[in-house]
């Protein structure tokens, strides 16, 4: 097992070592004696980019498989020993990876880095169709919860088709249609599990109140024995030109409770200062109460309810820019969107002012901070830098280039995105009687749900 030094603690303490097994597995360790729990992550580099035409929604449906039972642990026995630990747990699939979580009381670290070995290492052996067929049921469920039957619940994935042209990896997402679920056989859960979930197409990290040495020796111990395999293709192209070349447009008529805009626009890769710009921007122009669409079409106009507009960070295709405007009883979605075109035109030219720059970035810090905050979420950060980057460090530094962005590389960001004709557009017309609002789904990640 090779390691790194420890680098230079950061501002706030936080530090973090590299570890490599013999078999490929990335470890990742930082201590934090504050409170006596340890959170265990480990990050699989397979998501929804990594499926191919006729299989969607097949790394999602295997999330939810490794909870069936591994070679020792049968049934629902991962959540059972868990919790009956004092421990919580989870795991989620988005584009770009899937991951699994636990937080446990330190004197349980060892049962969570066991049962994560054993599944990896033996899920295989345990993997059968009633599994399948049960944990099948359960995905097209949530589909239906989450998605089919809840206002505006197919925005995301109608707006990701439009804006990834069809046969591109981000074309689909990852809750999967209904027909290829029903597709999913037996032997295509075998090859997903036995192509992806290897120890050389991993990072595990543990954060929190750990003796490094016992830690390293516990992962050598269960971790150690799983084989390497190297079957794993190479993703598929996700490179796009950097603007749609036109606004592509869909109207939607829905039993929802009031008219909505929402839009995609494709912004530069995570990873890259041009997409912490364009995080910036879209903080100043939607993100919250005191932003520029809010006080315009919320606060003055009053011509919507709601206004907001996010990022989407995507490592392995452009990332996405998500505007979400509920309109007013009998306002119509053109004004609206005039009054959106006319904010970002606005915005194109004369860029952020100080107070907005300083108010964006300040939002940004504190959302940095409260991920960091908690022994799990900073387990995450620190996987998803290694997986997506290949260099966990970059977590803790994370905040220094956003503060390094000026206010003329946010304006040069919206000028050379926010446009017209980078736009996919949803407008949503209701039919029949109000409905009830649901909850959003997570836009980007489906998780067990158990």
């Amino acid at each position: 097992m090779g390691h790194t030094a420890t680098p230079e603690a950061e501002p706030g303490g936080l530090t973090a070592t590299e570890h490599r097994l013999a078999n490929g597995l990335r470890v990742v360790l930082s201590e934090d004696h504050l409170t006596p729990v340890a959170a265990v992550c480990l990050w699989y580099d397979v998501g929804s980019r990594h499926e191919v035409k006729g299989r969607t929604g097949l790394a999602h449906l295997f999330e939810h498989l490794m909870f069936q039972g591994s070679a020792n642990v049968t049934g629902n026995g991962h959540f059972e020993l868990v919790q009956s630990a004092g421990g919580s747990l989870n795991g989620t699939t988005s584009f770009e990876r899937t991951n699994y979580f636990e937080t446990m009381p330190t004197h349980q670290l060892e049962l969570a880095l066991w049962l994560e070995a054993d599944r990896m290492g033996s899920l295989l052996s345990a993997l059968d169709l009633q599994s399948l067929d049960n944990q099948r049921d359960v995905v097209k469920n949530e589909r239906r919860q989450r998605y089919d039957n809840v206002p505006y619940g197919t925005a995301f994935e109608r707006l990701t088709a439009m804006a990834y042209p069809d046969g591109h990896p981000y074309h689909h997402t990852p809750i999967g249609s209904m027909a290829d679920l029903d597709a999913a056989s037996l032997e295509d859960a075998r090859a997903f599990f036995r192509t992806y979930y290897a120890p050389n197409n991993a990072v595990l990290a543990v954060v929190g109140d750990i003796d490094p040495e016992q830690t390293l020796a516990w992962i050598e111990k269960y971790f150690g024995t799983i084989p390497a395999h190297d079957g794993k293709p190479a993703p598929r192209d996700g490179s796009l030109p950097g603007v749609m070349g036109g606004q592509l447009r869909e109207v939607v008529e829905e039993d929802v409770p009031s008219r909505a805009l929402m839009a995609a626009y494709r912004l530069p890769h995570d990873g890259t200062r041009e997409a912490d710009a364009a995080d910036l921007a879209l903080t100043v122009l939607g993100g919250g109460e005191s932003s520029r669409l809010h006080n315009r079409l919320v606060r003055r106009d009053r011509s919507a309810v709601a206004a907001g507009f996010g990022l989407l960070r995507l490592a392995g295709a452009p990332s996405l820019g998500w505007l979400d405007v509920k309109t007013s009883s009998g306002v119509e979605v053109p004004a609206v969107e005039e009054a959106v075109d006319e904010e970002l035109s606005r915005f194109a030219e004369e860029g952020p002012t100080p107070e907005e720059m300083e108010r964006a970035q300040a939002q940004l810090e504190r959302e940095w901070l409260d991920r960091l905050a908690t022994v799990g979420g900073r387990a995450d950060e620190l996987c998803r830098y290694a997986v997506l980057f290949g260099d966990p460090q970059l977590a803790l530094t994370a905040v220094k280039r956003i503060l390094d962005i000026t206010a003329d590389e946010v304006r040069a960001v919206a000028a050379a995105t926010l446009r017209p004709d980078n736009r996919a557009a949803l407008v949503y017309e209701p039919t029949g009687s109000p409905a009830s609002a649901g909850e959003d789904s997570d836009e980007d990640e489906e998780g067990a749900d158990q």
